[in-house]
Order: C-alpha cells, then sequence, then structure tokens
C-alpha cells in the first residue's frame, strides 16, 4: 500500500499567470489584527467585498471556510496557520485556483500586514491582465478595511505622522 502525503502549501505559485502583492501598517495591537483577520465569520461586519462568511474553527491547517465575495460563493481550506505571524488559505473558484498567504511583522508597536495571491486556471490564462488589476484593487481594498477596522476598534494608538 503506498501513502501519498500531501505536502502543505506554503506559498504563493509563482509561475501563475496571475499574481498580485500589498501591504499596510496597522496602528493598532498585533494581536488584535491577527484577532480580526483571522475571525473569519465576521469578516463581513467589515470587509465591504465579503457579504457572506462561515467558520466554525478551529483555524488549523485542513480547516476550511465558505464566503462570499464579488457575487462568488468560495470555500478555501487553510494550509498554514502560525499563529500572528502568518496564515496560508487558498482552493479552486469557478475555474481558478487561488494561493492567498498573509504575514504580520510587529514593527515598533504597530503591526506591517503583508499579503500576495496567485491565480492560476484557465480564466487566469484567458485575461492575466484584467485578473491581476482585479485582484491588485482587491487585496489593496481588503488591507485598506482591515486597517481601518483595527485603528478604529483601538484608537489609543499612535499613527503615522504625515508631514
Amino acid at each position: 500500500m503506498t501513502v501519498t502525503r500531501r505536502t502543505a502549501i506554503r506559498s504563493i505559485d509563482p509561475a501563475a499567470p496571475v499574481i498580485a502583492r500589498a501591504a499596510t501598517t496597522v496602528y493598532a495591537p498585533p494581536a488584535a489584527v491577527w484577532a480580526l483577520h483571522t475571525d473569519i465569520g465576521a469578516w463581513a461586519d467589515w470587509q465591504t467585498d465579503v457579504s457572506r462568511a462561515e467558520f466554525t474553527g478551529p483555524l488549523a491547517p485542513g480547516a476550511t471556510f465558505r464566503w462570499h465575495t464579488h457575487g462568488l460563493a468560495i470555500t478555501s481550506t487553510v494550509h498554514q496557520v502560525v499563529p500572528r505571524e502568518r496564515i496560508v488559505w487558498g482552493g479552486p473558484a469557478h475555474g481558478i485556483d487561488g494561493i492567498h498567504v498573509w504575514t504580520f511583522e510587529e514593527t515598533g508597536g504597530a503591526v506591517t500586514v503583508r499579503t500576495e495571491e496567485s491565480w492560476s486556471g484557465a480564466p487566469a490564462e484567458a485575461d492575466p491582465v484584467g485578473l491581476r488589476q482585479a485582484l491588485q484593487r482587491s487585496l489593496e481594498t481588503w488591507l485598506r478595511l482591515l486597517k481601518a477596522e483595527a485603528e478604529r476598534r483601538w484608537p489609543d494608538r499612535p499613527s503615522a505622522v504625515t508631514p
């Protein structure tokens, strides 16, 4: 009997036709930013592009969650969790195989959140430029909303000084 072990996905697909990356600094406690982001069932409360999210946990590799965004129903599988540092999820949706990586790095009492996502599959191959632009906008919106909600909930943190 042959046993096949599935290797955990830990990074985006560097050969995918659609790849986008974004980052922001959130001026809120790092543990709170992590908790907000990984409370998947509450995404629709603050993430305007998500109309519904269902997750019963626990947040661990192999767990799945269902969510609706931009009119699409998606089921994602968690591939990696390093509490307060990193989460990777992905899966197939509407002909696209997506891999989404999030990292959280404490920087002077704030947290720098970085995200990158790859899409492969027939739709991504058919329109890589258009889908890359859509994915980039989506990631930037997600980070903007995460930052706004975290800083709204924890307003006693110093914010970036602008000249």
